[in-house]
């Protein structure tokens, strides 16, 4: 390693211990100065330096362009930490189209450990502008870096707005792919929403069994089913429908064993159709 660049280093060492004693103005210094010198192998990493003790100085104007001149230096850990400052920045001053330019720098980079988060900030930012295809988009793309936690966090979130869209087998594949990422965080939580995704299956096989001509006994019991399956999913009154339904069937058989279901003792016990 050349001389110079380990003076370089040592300048950096320097610098960031001068910013953490709170001694921000000589901190600046010396990221400055190294990032004067357009050919220093460390450039990048002083503009990143620069541009978070500009911050903390309330210099934003000079902070945007510190951690842009990082950027521009395609470096694929410093330019992509200079990005990530840039967009969460501007998202904190609500200027979204910049944010989201920011992140998608950062995902042009392709440095796989800041994907996870840059496509999740898309997909939060085309959510709260009401984008839901983009939205969705951004979070299975978060889900294909396979980070066990962002990919979780991606994955319920785009699972509960498949199930609010009557996706259910779509939301299953989607928490099922989660819970094949190693190290998953929360599988619990991805397992609770499995499981409401196959009542959501079910309560649909049961409907169309229920609508079928040719078996009352087969058609009463998938009322039955549909109607004690809805409430667990909140449907109170879409299961009173479901036994409305039965019980006023044209075929008096089938109308005759709906009743007889709905006044049963035990209804935890399913009577053979």
């Amino acid at each position: 390693m050349a001389a110079h660049e380990v003076d370089s280093g040592r300048r950096i060492d320097d610098a960031r211990r001068l910013a953490e004693s709170g001694e921000l103005e000589a901190a600046a210094a010396i990221f400055a100065d190294l990032v004067a010198d357009e050919d220093g192998a460390d450039r990048a990493q002083a503009a990143v330096g620069l541009a978070v003790v500009l911050e903390q100085r309330g210099d934003l104007a000079g902070a945007r362009a510190a951690a842009r001149t990082a950027l521009a230096t395609g470096h694929p850990e410093y330019a992509a930490q200079a990005a990530c400052h840039l967009a969460r920045g501007f998202e904190k001053e609500d200027l979204t189209d910049q944010a989201r330019a920011a992140w998608q720098a950062v995902i042009g980079l392709g440095t796989p450990a800041y994907l996870p988060a840059a496509h999740m900030a898309l997909a939060r930012i085309a959510a709260e502008q009401g984008d839901d295809a983009e939205a969705e988009a951004a979070l299975r793309a978060v889900l294909a870096t396979r980070d066990p936690r962002v990919g979780s966090h991606a994955a319920q979130r785009l699972a509960e707005h498949l199930l609010s869209e009557g996706e259910p087998g779509q939301a299953a594949d989607v928490l099922l792919e989660a819970l094949d990422l190693p190290d998953v965080a929360d599988p619990g939580r991805l397992r609770v929403l499995l499981g409401m995704a196959h009542l959501d299956m079910a309560c649909g096989e049961f409907a169309a069994a229920a609508e079928s001509a040719g078996d009352p006994d087969g058609a009463a019991l998938a009322i039955e089913l549909l109607a004690r399956t809805l409430p667990l999913r909140g449907r109170d009154a879409d299961a009173e429908a479901v036994w409305a339904y039965g019980l006023d069937h044209p075929d008096e058989d089938l109308s005759e064993q709906v009743r007889l279901r709905l006044h049963r003792t035990d209804p935890a016990v399913v009577p053979e159709a």
